[in-house]
């Protein structure tokens, strides 16, 4: 390596791109596994200057907020975090799937901490080909000498390349290191199928507010964050609720920023106003469980329903800038788009169904963009109630007893002695009829002739009119 002699093993660290160098080790006669100063194996104890959120990371399962269906006993996460037990076998490759600030790097700092086990952190970032095999060969060797076993963790694996991937596998197979991956990234399209069939992949939920409450709770009071020197006032910590988005990362930093910004006025506590001075942004006047969250989704609803675009986009541009949960807000958007829309427009459905998904996969700040496209196709749709208005007026005559018996025809005839009920005889099969239509009766005689579906004249439903006429025609039923 030419030029000057890097004068710290941080510095090393750095080069080459791995949290734990083999070359550095031998170099220095230093075993960086073995944190100085500390009990842990794997990464040291962050200090005092680190930022809130790494200071606020968990040291025992038990601290793990929001992932409980990940932590249960005998899960493979669980087994990863566990002390490994003589002769049992290694635990299973995992990859770590979730939106930004729900813990997956937490959790490979959990394992690090509490495992026992040689932990190892790459970054995909700034990490090749040759740092991923010099990991893999050391940790072979350790594995034959000793039989310690190596936890891998990659950092946002889905910066690595087909090559990088590739290069896990005899590892990951063979069982010479456990990988944990995270990813932030559907692995179905970032990860080779090789590299996820060898390992189980795990998804990490956004966090609730009430596990960003008790996390803010936990850090103002514990010593490790803010040691209870400075309460946070109830209508600050309600917009620090709403603006963090279910990311644990992003309310702590925001926290931190506030209270140093209280501390710097010599404030007593952290009010709204020093949250809003320290992150630069004016908190809008909405709660969540008063009179401005229902108002205001009550006028989204009405605005999309009311074809206006720009008084939607207003609406959901007041419930982002106001920490509105994402999906919450794309969940009415899909209702409104069966609701409101329907089949005069049935691809308002499949945009609003996949703006939803995107959401849940992207997060904030990105989704308010997927969340403007379905609101502006369903706003400008044309619109029939007419599916909606159909199932109410079955589930009416349903709730009122007007039920009748399945016609002898249409019941099954699959089971032995069926037929010797009656079951099935004189059914039509419809594709052997022109037209696929087969002119028999399918409603109980009670309903004979009911009329539920009541198709409009606008949007796609003006041909669906058309063709329900015919097959109606063909039904023998009067229009």
């Amino acid at each position: 390596m030419g030029g000057r002699a890097p004068e710290t093993i941080e510095h090393l660290v750095i080069i080459a791109g791995v949290r734990v160098s083999v070359w550095a080790r031998r170099l220095l006669g230093v075993d960086l596994f073995e944190s100085a100063g500390t009990d842990e194996v794997g990464v040291p104890q962050p200090s005092a200057g680190a930022p809130l959120a790494v200071r606020m990371r968990p040291s025992r399962p038990e601290e793990v907020l929001g992932q409980a269906h990940l932590l249960e006993p005998g899960s493979p996460l669980r087994r990863l975090i566990e002390p490994p037990e003589a002769g049992a076998l290694p635990p299973s490759s995992v990859i770590l799937w979730g939106p930004p600030g729900t813990g997956k790097t937490t959790l490979a700092y959990l394992v690090a901490h509490v495992s026992g086990r040689r932990f190892v952190e790459l970054s995909a970032v700034t990490a090749g080909v040759k740092d991923v095999r010099q990991v893999i060969a050391d940790a072979r060797r350790r594995l034959a000498g000793s039989g310690e076993e190596t936890v891998l963790f990659i950092d946002e694996v889905h910066r690595f390349s087909k090559t990088q991937q590739d290069a896990l596998l005899p590892a990951v197979e063979n069982r010479w290191v456990t990988l944990m991956a995270a990813t932030t990234e559907n692995p179905s399209f970032a990860v080779i199928s090789p590299l996820l069939s060898r390992s189980i992949m795990l998804t990490l939920r956004s966090l609730e507010t009430e596990d960003l409450d008790a996390l803010i709770t936990r850090a103002l009071a514990d010593e490790r964050g803010l040691g209870g020197r400075i309460p946070l006032e109830d209508d600050a910590r309600e917009y620090l609720l709403r603006l963090a988005g279910g990311d644990a990362r992003k309310s702590l930093t925001i926290l931190e920023a506030a209270a140093g910004t209280a501390g710097s006025a010599g404030a007593e506590s952290i009010t709204l106003d020093a949250m809003e001075r320290a992150i630069d942004v004016a908190a809008v006047r909405y709660d969540r469980d008063g009179d401005q969250h229902y108002d205001v989704i009550s006028a989204f609803i009405k605005s999309m329903r009311g074809s206006d675009v720009d008084a939607a986009l207003h609406y959901l541009a007041r419930m982002v800038v106001a920490g509105e949960d994402p999906r919450f807000i794309a969940r009415r958007i899909v209702i409104a788009a069966s609701e409101d829309v329907g089949m005069a427009d049935p691809t308002a459905l499949q945009t609003a169904v996949a703006a939803a998904q995107s959401v849940a996969l992207i997060g904030m700040p990105e989704a308010r963009i997927i969340l403007a496209q379905a609101v502006v196709h369903v706003a400008s749709a044309p619109k029939s109630n007419a599916s909606y208005a159909g199932i109410n007026a079955a589930i009416a005559d349903v709730q009122a007893g007007r039920i009748g018996v399945v016609p002898a025809h249409l019941r099954d005839s699959h089971y032995a002695g069926s037929q010797r009920i009656g079951h099935g005889a004189g059914y039509v099969y419809s594709h052997d009829e022109p037209h696929g239509v087969a002119r028999q009766e399918y409603l109980p005689e009670d309903l004979a002739g009911s009329r539920y579906y009541q198709p409009t004249d606008r949007g796609f439903e003006r041909t669906l009119t058309e063709r329900l006429d015919r097959v109606r025609d063909l039904l023998g039923r009067d229009r």
